[in-house]
């Protein structure tokens, strides 16, 4: 199989031997293959602060909260003139999910969101598009008037995170600003669950909008949920949207517990596979859970240990293709489990580009 993106050399190992069939050079540019997402822009600040300073903006530890304008700008400046920020970076999870995309893959994506119109050197518009993949398309990003969204990441001595969030523009994307073709041609439609909170926001039809375009061109949709609260807050409406649109749901345990009502990592991914083709469940220190459909003729049954845990044997067709259910004549719900990379990290400091 090969990986996605374009490959520096022409062979999976160096080859010498003449009578070989040499790989094209490159992939074919006749159909070019891309993926484009939609994100509310954000420029992450990352900031240090002690338990008192959370105290004084009225910030709970670990959790989020919204800030207006003036008081983003003023702590900004407050923190820079302290030597508090300890970067800037472009934020928000779909944005980072294609610059990752990008850079991994030496490919290109599509953006979509709103960024400021008037752009100067050293201003946050400048910090999100420096520090974003060259490989990243930006110019379908729409013009607006007014500041880019922001998020202080504030990092206190014990490593725990909390966010201040100030909105700006971030979610005045309008439902013209998506072009249709572009959506058509592409290899998936990436989404997060944070664009579809506020109904009354521009960008909640712009996302509906790119949704069902999609869904008639037959590209696969990627629903990444947004936190355990969102999910609580409108669960009925998240499953009906993921019924209707969803090809691969992404999300964290408890995202999909509150989803699904299941109190399981396995049990979840498996509630979950009756709303999307494809589920990605993590669960902290304990992995990536990975559940999919492939029609029980195609099944392949793994050669690795197998395990039991609330589902028996769970990982028994690890070794078979994922498939639409739609192309499934007898579905079969199949899983996996990864370990996190030499067992992960002990503390998780700050997760700026973690998409």
């Amino acid at each position: 199989m090969r990986f996605p993106g374009k490959r520096k050399n022409k062979h999976y190992f160096p080859v010498t031997e003449r009578d070989r069939i040499a790989f094209m050079a490159t992939p074919s540019e006749a159909n070019p293959i891309y993926i484009v997402g939609i994100d509310q822009l954000l420029v992450d600040i990352e900031a240090h602060v002690d338990d008192s300073g959370l105290e004084e903006l009225g910030l709970a530890k670990g959790q989020s909260m919204l800030l207006d304008d003036a008081t983003v700008d003023k702590l900004y400046t407050h923190l820079k003139q302290e030597g508090r920020v300890a970067g800037e970076f472009s934020g928000g999870s779909i944005g980072n999910t294609l610059h990752n995309y990008s850079v991994l893959a030496d490919d290109r994506s599509c953006l979509l969101g709103t960024i400021t119109h008037h752009i100067t050197v050293g201003d946050y518009a400048f910090h999100y598009i420096r520090s974003t993949s060259a490989r990243v398309d930006l110019n379908h990003l729409h013009p607006c008037t007014g500041p880019m969204g922001r998020a202080f990441c504030f990092v206190t001595p014990d490593g725990e995170r909390s966010f201040g969030i100030s909105r700006g523009i971030m979610d005045e994307l309008p439902p013209e600003a998506v072009p249709m073709t572009l959506i058509q041609d592409a290899a998936a439609l990436v989404i997060t669950a944070y664009l579809l909170r506020n109904e009354q926001a521009p960008i909640f039809e712009a996302t509906l909008k790119a949704m069902r375009i999609a869904h008639a061109a037959g590209v696969p949709i990627v629903i990444s949920l947004g936190t355990e609260a969102l999910v609580r807050e409108k669960r009925s409406f998240f499953v009906d949207i993921i019924r209707e649109y969803g090809t691969i749901l992404a999300g964290n345990f408890e995202e999909a517990c509150t989803l699904t009502g299941q109190e399981d990592p396995l049990l979840a991914a498996q509630d979950a596979l009756d709303l999307a083709d494809l589920v990605l469940l993590t669960h902290g220190q304990q992995g990536l859970y990975i559940g999919a459909h492939v029609d029980r003729s195609l099944a392949r049954e793994t050669k690795d240990m197998i395990f039991s845990k609330s589902i028996p044997e769970y990982n028994l067709f690890e070794y078979s293709r994922a498939m639409r259910r739609a192309d499934c004549t007898d579905p079969l719900k199949i899983y996996s489990h990864i370990n996190p990379y030499l067992g992960g990290p002990s503390v998780i400091r700050n997760t700026n580009g973690a998409g």
